[in-house]
């Protein structure tokens, strides 16, 4: 297994990211960048996204934040400040963003969700925005990966594994419409749109479902010892497929329900 305890293993997310950074491009167009704005990318990953901002601002400029220092590593050595000057990256958690007013866009693709207290980010993300300033987010929404996550649930009450999972709670936050109503006022913003959009995400057969798995579920592999987790994960796939089979090309297919959500700064 190449998981890092506590930790995203940047490296291994980077070859299987496919669908996030498909989404990812979907969503900086929605951005309409004039071309001279201070983005701020929250979650920025492996820093593939923010460059792809960064293209787009000759006259601004992207600070992408992640909490994964393997993360901001890797973005940092993929896209150097010589060859990328308008382009940085900084560890920093969601919940207690402490920048400077400076910023006219809020950014964040496929990364909220690991968020527990989105109203502490929306404050962050408030002060950092200066009037006038929009935010732009994209995470997993309300039912999303139910079907996963069904299965998980199932194979980790199995005699095998139940011991490893006895007060276990699941990392993720899936939120619906009516959160970000209610947590947008009370951070100074005044919402444009937020909507549940469903998405599919395909996997070219079972070693790419596998790893998926195995980049992304990692606070549950991180309860299992290491020569233990690729069989956890062999149970959790093929519990998968047998609700869930390949197409008739072979391809799994993962429902996935996005939370999308635009605003602006109130006043």
């Amino acid at each position: 297994m190449t998981s890092r305890d506590g930790d995203w293993d940047a490296r291994d997310y980077v070859a299987h990211s496919a669908a996030q950074q498909e989404w990812a491009h979907e969503l900086i167009a929605k951005l309409r960048l004039r071309g001279d704005e201070a983005v701020l990318d929250i979650g920025c990953g492996d820093g593939r996204a923010t460059a792809l901002i960064a293209e787009r601002l000759p006259q601004g400029s992207v600070l992408g934040v992640d909490k994964s220092a393997d993360m901001i590593s890797l973005a940092a050595e993929q896209f150097p400040p010589p060859a990328h000057p308008n382009l940085s990256f900084r560890q920093m958690d969601a919940t207690s963003l402490e920048l400077p007013r400076a910023f006219d866009v809020a950014f964040s693709t496929a990364a909220l969700h690991w968020v527990d207290d989105h109203e502490a980010m929306l404050h962050g993300v408030r002060r950092g925005l200066r009037p006038g300033g929009r935010l732009l987010f994209q995470m997993g929404g309300r039912g999303n990966i139910a079907e996963t996550l069904a299965v998980v649930d199932e194979v980790i009450a199995r005699p095998r594994w139940r011991d490893s999972f006895d007060g276990f709670v699941p990392p993720y936050r899936f939120c619906g419409p009516e959160d970000y109503a209610a947590w947008l006022p009370r951070a100074g913003f005044r919402a444009c749109r937020a909507e549940l959009i469903s998405k599919d995400m395909r996997h070219a057969g079972r070693e790419a479902l596998l790893g998926w798995l195995r980049t992304t579920w990692f606070p549950y592999t991180d309860r299992l010892p290491a020569e233990l987790r690729g069989a956890f994960l062999d149970d959790v796939a093929a519990a998968y497929t047998a609700v869930c089979p390949p197409d008739d090309q072979g391809v799994i297919h993962v429902r996935m329900v996005r939370l999308e959500v635009e605003a602006r700064v109130a006043g």
